[in-house]
């Protein structure tokens, strides 16, 4: 049987990118609800759901508290078997919902991802994400043909919050997002809860849907990158992998990483936002590692930085 839906779509302004995301969740082939968790937009965003598309559900918050709020807000205020996060930059046909719940018929799968594809569609932007032996995630075959979307290779750690599926059941059990962090990475930590609870990842390679991409906050801002690193830092410390034993490997390509941000940026926001993470997860009891399962050995240290050079490209 086809599970219950409710679709959350987290907003901060952007008033075109969600009413035309809301235009594409009203074709959609299989009924579903959809949750609006605006961030206290200051374009009308609120008033505008209402007068155009009056079946959708508005959850407004006092102000911006960030994605993970936003997302848990929206869930809370549903009851689906599945919750969906779904930006409200991605462009979906109308049978991805349809396709992106099948998997769930095997009672084991926690969490879906999606394909997420550039505009254009022929080539990917992330297949869910997935993470190497320091912990650190990336976008599953970024930059590859759509036509190579199902392939098993990088591990699937989980989806990205972009598209993404979750049983209710799961995304309850271990509380949803972490709201600790504002943006960033809060998908990463919450597939790696799941995994360590046991539940499995799945892809579903003809859930296929146009990410826009990076329209709302800006590339490569300082704000973006101190966000970034606030997500990397808080999720070293809250993970313990700087007293595992890919510590070595952590310190090495995280300086690397920092240093080559503050030579091409010439700020550290980089750097402050790492500091900063590290201590706000200083009194935080230490997260369960995720199973090896769910973190992909073949990639090394390398390629690890060329992820990274290449996410930054872009």
């Amino acid at each position: 049987m086809t599970p219950s839906i409710d679709v959350v779509v987290p907003t901060f302004n952007g008033w075109d990118l969600t009413r035309s995301c809301l235009v594409r969740l009203r074709e959609q082939t299989l009924s579903h609800v959809v949750v609006v968790a605006d961030n206290a937009s200051t374009d009308g965003t609120p008033e505008r759901v209402r007068s155009e598309f009056p079946e959708v559900r508005i959850v407004e918050l006092e102000r911006n508290l960030g994605f993970p709020v936003a997302c848990n807000r929206g869930a809370a205020a549903g009851d689906g078997e599945v919750v969906v996060l779904l930006n409200n930059d991605v462009e979906c046909p109308p049978d991805f919902l349809e396709r992106l719940v099948s998997p769930f018929a095997d009672e084991g799968v926690g969490m879906v991802a999606g394909v997420l594809v550039r505009p254009g569609a022929d080539e990917i932007d992330g297949v869910g994400l997935t993470a190497d032996a320091t912990l650190s995630g990336f976008a599953r075959l970024a930059g590859r043909p759509v036509r190579e979307a199902a392939l098993g290779r990088p591990v699937v750690t989980g989806p990205s919050g972009g598209a993404a599926a979750y049983r209710r059941s799961a995304w309850e059990s271990i509380g949803g997002l972490d709201e600790r962090i504002f943006i960033y990475a809060e998908d990463l930590d919450l597939a790696f809860r799941l995994r360590a609870a046991g539940w499995q990842a799945a892809v579903a390679a003809d859930a296929v849907a146009v990410h826009l991409g990076s329209v709302t906050m800006g590339l490569r801002s300082p704000w973006q990158r101190y966000q970034a690193g606030f997500s990397r830092g808080y999720l070293l410390r809250r993970y313990g992998v700087l007293r595992s034993s890919a510590a070595a490997r952590a310190l090495v390509t995280e300086a690397a990483v920092v240093v080559g941000d503050a030579v091409i940026s010439r700020d550290l926001s980089a750097a402050r936002g790492r500091l900063a993470g590290w201590r706000a997860a200083r009194d935080l009891p230490r997260l369960p590692s995720p199973p090896s399962e769910a973190v992909d050995p073949g990639i090394g240290f390398r390629e690890s930085l060329r992820l990274r050079r290449r996410a930054y490209s872009r």
